[in-house]
């Protein structure tokens, strides 16, 4: 008993570990999940599913598994550290390089929320045709209530939610039209490249992974974190959070998919293609009726704000370890994170010439940064003086280098194609 409330004073204490104790650890993954899902994801869905039917299928499959990958690699940063990506990056690296490295990430994640913020935008012009950049103003002002009011445990559980919802929307827009699953079973597992097909490739395999999102995780896993002195703690922790990260982005796999399968039903099989959220929107009406227009709006808005709110924890995240703190939404260096991420997200929504511009120059600036942001994570997660014994093993070092060679390769082939 005196042993009990001696380690209860400093900080310790060793909970029991329950058949359904994972149970606790479901959340962080999930608000991860929602860049997986964000309206440029949806872009690209719409464009590969009324362009090639079911044949890109294949690339949510091998994007989901890069992402387990990557994004379990940087929550085991987290717990066995204790430190979100900025903070050790802030601790471990020269000042000029860290500065120069941080400083480009919240760029990453000022353009994100940019990207985000204007999904939510689109989704309010289509349910109340407000214009684009006044529902811009509407979301910064209720995403930023969101974040400045609320805890984060509350914000995982809004997260939570909103996944949750947009999951349903797909549910019932796959159940309004006809599905052929034995070619989708196939077009999971078969790579196909049909003609004319790799810039859409590129674009969805290119950004996979999103810089903010691995800055976000690594800080966000701290929340099931117990304490750093017990061994047997620290592994129970990379279990649970590896169940977490792949049931979260199995979540992300099927409704990734889900909008596939719903374009290549809808508008495929019709010859119809979409290339603009807009006009998937519009198209749906007489397709498949006023309800399944609706419900593709309010999912798009769900998914708007919802990554939204975790691009300005992320910028939050990013800023305040920049100083060598963690993620606090009550401390002035995540206040300032989260609103300097805000602020020129909006800026920008009002001073390019037109929506379709500024998510071209975000993508671009992205494909430059994130290889940097992925390197990064490599380079402290293999480092012994850094994780200890829980270092990248030699098999694993080799798995994150493939996956980060082709993810930046993509990305350089994006950017390419963008300034050509």
């Amino acid at each position: 008993m005196l042993k009990s409330i001696k380690n209860l004073l400093k900080g310790k204490h060793h909970p029991k570990f329950m058949a359904l104790d994972f149970i606790k650890y479901i959340g962080p993954g999930l608000l991860v999940t929602v860049g997986f899902i964000d309206p440029g994801n949806w872009a690209s869905n719409v464009a590969a599913g009324s362009l090639y039917s079911y044949k890109l299928l294949w690339m949510v499959t091998l994007s989901t598994i890069m992402l387990i990958i990557l994004q379990h690699n940087a929550a085991h940063l987290g717990i066995a550290t204790g430190y979100c990506m900025s903070e050790a990056a802030t601790k471990y690296l020269k000042p000029f390089v860290s500065r120069t490295v941080l400083i480009s990430a919240v760029f990453a994640a000022i353009l994100t929320a940019m990207a985000e913020i204007l999904g939510a935008s689109i989704a309010i012009q289509m349910l109340f045709n407000i214009p684009i950049k006044i529902g811009s103003l509407i979301t910064l002002v209720f995403v930023s209530l969101m974040l400045y009011t609320n805890s984060y445990k509350k914000l995982e559980k809004w997260i939570i939610g909103f996944v949750s919802l947009i999951g349903i929307s797909f549910i019932f827009e796959l159940s309004l039209v006809d599905v052929k699953w034995t070619e989708v079973a196939s077009s999971w597992v078969k790579p196909e490249f049909p003609a004319g097909s790799m810039p859409i490739i590129m674009s969805v395999l290119g950004a996979v992974v999103m810089p903010h999102n691995l800055f976000l995780h690594s800080e966000i896993i701290q929340s099931r974190q117990w304490n750093l002195e017990d061994e047997k703690v620290i592994v129970k922790q990379l279990n649970y959070e590896y169940f977490d990260t792949i049931f979260s982005m199995i979540i992300g796999w099927g409704i990734n998919s889900a909008m596939i399968i719903v374009a290549a039903s809808a508008f495929f099989t019709n010859n119809v293609t979409v290339t603009e959220l807009n006009q998937a929107q519009q198209m749906l009406k007489p397709l498949l009726g006023n309800a399944s227009a609706v419900v593709f709006a309010l999912a798009l808005l769900f998914a708007g704000i919802s990554s939204s709110i975790t691009a300005g924890m992320a910028g939050g995240s990013i800023f305040a370890g920049i100083y060598g703190e963690p993620y606090d939404i009550h401390d002035a260096h995540t206040k300032v994170g989260v609103g300097i991420t805000y602020i020129f997200a909006v800026l920008i929504i009002f001073f390019v010439k037109s929506p379709f511009q500024g998510l071209v120059y975000s993508q671009m600036f992205l494909s430059v940064q994130l290889p940097i942001t992925i390197f990064l994570l490599i380079y402290l997660t293999s480092s012994k003086k850094i994780m200890g014994k829980f270092a990248n093993t030699l098999l694993y070092k080799v798995l994150l280098w493939t996956i980060g060679i082709i993810v930046t390769v993509l990305n350089v082939m994006l950017l390419i194609s963008f300034v050509g």
